[in-house]
């Protein structure tokens, strides 16, 4: 049982990463657009190359999905909800499975 509240553990740290490197990037994303930092600035553009390149795969099944609206972008949103649901869901069905019985999730 231990192994498997720490694997539960594990998952809810990597969600958390997902979902800040999300925001991050976000915001960055805005400054960039809102030409507040440039990307010939060797460390903005390593910094926003880097969080594309890991979260454009991510999030490229999710722009398929919704519908195009104008300028705004959803998706970001959208997948950190899916990643919540993941992270909230998980040890929900496990407990419910019977897998987790001390397990109280709230």
């Amino acid at each position: 049982m231990n192994t498997l509240l720490v694997v539960l553990q594990i998952l809810d740290i990597i969600c958390q990463l997902l979902i800040w490197g999300l925001i991050g990037w976000a915001v960055l994303s805005w400054l960039i657009a809102f030409n507040v930092v440039n990307t010939s600035n060797r460390a903005v553009y390593t910094i926003s190359n880097s969080l594309e390149r890991i979260f454009a795969p991510m999030l490229r099944p999710i722009r398929r999905l919704l519908p195009d609206m104008g300028g705004v972008d959803l998706s970001p949103m959208a997948l950190i909800l899916l990643i919540m649901l993941v992270q909230r869901g998980v040890p929900a069905i496990l407990a419910d499975t019977g897998l987790l019985p001390g397990l109280v999730i709230g």
